[in-house]
């Protein structure tokens, strides 16, 4: 097994009652997103509103989880939020498909760590369609893959998580570059990464035309896979996330 990755698979048990799959059309304000997600976060800790996945664009801004430090912003390029997922200072805009998760953990298992490394594995296995092996590092936050053509021991993050927990509900989620502008990650340091040797990318960056509706599908498919399906999750050697230590509502991006 290459070194770095972990070696146990630990992912929430599947459930059988339907999240609600919600797209949105157009450019979506962040403060707006995160308003409805909230709510929407209430009403299903209050039982009175089916878990939600909602796929989304947001114009390029930058946010700040957290752990965020003011140097980690370089050029205020865009606006920049305050989040209360965790993690540090992230870039949203458009071809990045962020995907945001409100699922129920009372009725999944009130484990945050498993949570967290189930979307890790989601992101994987639909990765893993379009032919691009990500993977998980101990000592880096993100999904990365490896960039041998710029170098020996070169790796870019395509995607990222930063989750947030109230009343055992999950707000925020994930986000993966499809075809997103990569320059606009130079005005902050995602994500407090700032070696020369680790990067960003994104499928269109990788050569790989992916539509967002095509990425959109995987994402649905693999999540009915891991979340939605009454079935075990089989195990991946490669591919497997060990557990993490959640000491707090909001939990690192990763």
């Amino acid at each position: 097994m290459p070194a770095g990755l972990r070696s146990d698979l630990d992912l929430l048990p599947p459930e059988t009652a339907a999240a609600e799959w919600r797209l949105s059309a157009g450019l979506v304000g962040y403060q707006a997103a995160v308003a409805a997600m909230e709510a929407r976060a209430a009403e299903i800790a209050a039982g009175r509103a089916r878990e939600l996945i909602w796929l989304l664009e947001h114009p390029p801004l930058y946010t700040a989880g957290t752990s965020a430090r003011g140097a980690d912003v370089i050029e205020p390029r865009f606006p920049v939020f305050t989040s209360g997922r965790g993690g540090q200072m992230t870039y949203h805009g458009p071809g990045q498909r962020v995907v945001y998760v409100m699922l129920d953990l009372k009725r999944r298992g009130p484990d945050v760590r498993r949570f967290v490394a189930s979307l890790e594995e989601w992101l994987i296995r639909t990765l893993a369609a379009f032919g691009v092996a990500g993977e998980r590092r101990e000592d880096r936050i993100g999904v990365w893959v490896r960039r041998p053509d710029k170098g020996a021991g070169f790796e870019d993050k395509i995607a990222a998580i930063g989750i947030r927990v109230a009343r055992w509900v999950t707000l925020h989620g994930m986000a993966l570059n499809v075809a997103p502008d990569l320059s606009h990650f130079s005005g902050i340091v995602p994500c407090g990464v700032s070696e020369h040797r680790y990067g960003v990318t994104s499928l269109a960056d990788l050569g790989i035309a992916a539509s967002m509706a095509e990425v959109d599908s995987v994402l649905r498919r693999e999540f009915e896979a891991l979340f939605g399906a009454a079935q075990a999750v089989g195990s991946s050697e490669n591919n497997s996330p060990g557990r993490r230590n959640a000491s707090s509502a909001a939990s690192p991006s990763r």
